[in-house]
């Protein structure tokens, strides 16, 4: 059984029961100007279409919200962690059921610690690890690391991809990862099927039945949500399944993801008679999308870029902007967006955001 009772943890029991649903959960991308200081008017537009789309919270201080921010020179990750927090105070306000609110925490111990306090103090509910500067280090170093930064904040596992900055991690790591008592949920996202089944057989042979299971595979996100992942566990079968996503690629077209997901839930309540031709259709009219929106052809090089380009297509952002100079879409990456766009307009939300563009941008 599981230990969501855990005395460790302070997570409400209906944000649990929320994370525990599955829901839609955008990384949050950043919202520059021309001279790349943060636009506060157009950071909360984000925060607010992500909320009128029917996301069930945010990830902020993510990958898609440029790590630099968590750099204290850049002096950016309070900021962009406060202006999201009100926005989700704001909308909390006429929902029934409570927002996820998860801060990705990065750097060493001491760094991940004080981010997780900071974080928690804003009223952030879980931490999304990323382990990413601790690469070469032991499992025992890594399992002590998280330990430390459990204490201050709940859990969100983070298995990010090596082209975003991640690095492999050990089926035993993922075992070890499991047995810190309020680790809530991880983010599986190393764009890999092997290393994804690896994260699931950790959790299925821990015994846990309260980490909840959500796709960071932009490149798979609809065949994870409709894969049952079954296990031989002693003398029993254990089924996990991925129940929903904290994704880049709903940082954009996020009404549809919305969509998306509950299709894929629905085809799960209809007591698997069988997933039709058009489901698995559809999972590659995503992939393909994401292919060009992450700017797959260039090793990811554009994947930040290619998301805030749609944005500023709607009308959301000014511009492509992003901290680093030098990361700007690929040569023919936004010839490709206007291909996918045009391929696939039922996953394209720009009637939604014309209609409801300006009292995010002026409320």
């Amino acid at each position: 059984m599981g230990n969501s009772d855990s005395s460790l943890s302070e997570l409400r029991p209906e944000v649990l029961r929320a994370l525990q649903q599955g829901t839609v959960i955008p990384a949050h991308p950043l919202a520059l100007d021309a001279n790349r200081h943060l636009d506060e008017r157009r950071q909360r537009a984000l925060s607010r279409y992500y909320l009128a789309s029917g996301a069930g919270g945010l990830a902020v201080g993510v990958h898609t919200t440029q790590f630099q921010i968590h750099d204290p020179k850049v002096g950016l990750l309070e900021p962009v962690w406060t202006l999201a927090a009100e926005e989700m105070d704001r909308a909390d306000v006429d929902r029934d059921k409570p927002l996820i609110r998860v801060a990705g925490l990065c750097g060493q111990t001491e760094q991940a610690v004080r981010e997780a306090t900071l974080a928690r103090d804003l009223g952030y509910h879980l931490g999304l690890l990323n382990l990413n500067a601790l690469a070469g280090q032991s499992v025992e170093q890594l399992v002590a690391h998280c330990r430390s930064v459990a204490d201050e904040i709940d859990l969100f596992g983070f298995y990010l991809q090596p082209a975003a900055g991640g690095m492999p991690l050990s089926l035993s790591f993922w075992k070890s990862f499991c047995e810190i008592e309020n680790v809530r949920a991880i983010k599986i996202a190393p764009f890999n099927r092997y290393q994804t089944i690896d994260v699931v057989r950790a959790v299925a042979e821990s015994g846990r039945d309260d980490i909840t299971l959500y796709t960071g595979n932009d490149d798979n996100i609809v065949l994870d949500l409709l894969t049952p992942y079954r296990f031989r566990v002693g003398d029993q079968s254990v089924e996990r399944r991925i129940v929903g996503g904290l994704l880049g690629h709903w940082s954009v077209w996020t009404s549809k993801a919305v969509q998306l997901l509950e299709s894929c839930h629905e085809v799960l309540r209809g007591n698997n008679h069988g997933v039709s031709l058009d489901i698995l259709q559809l999972s590659i009219s995503v992939t393909d999308s994401n292919a060009v929106l992450f700017d797959a052809a260039n090793g990811f090089s554009g994947c930040i870029p290619g998301i805030h380009e749609v944005l500023r297509r709607q009308g959301l952002l000014e511009g492509t902007w992003c901290l680093d100079e030098d990361e700007v879409l690929s040569p023919g990456q936004a010839d490709e967006l206007d291909r996918i766009e045009a391929a696939y307009p039922d996953l394209v939300d720009n009637d939604f955001v014309t209609e409801h563009r300006e009292e995010w941008l002026n409320g």
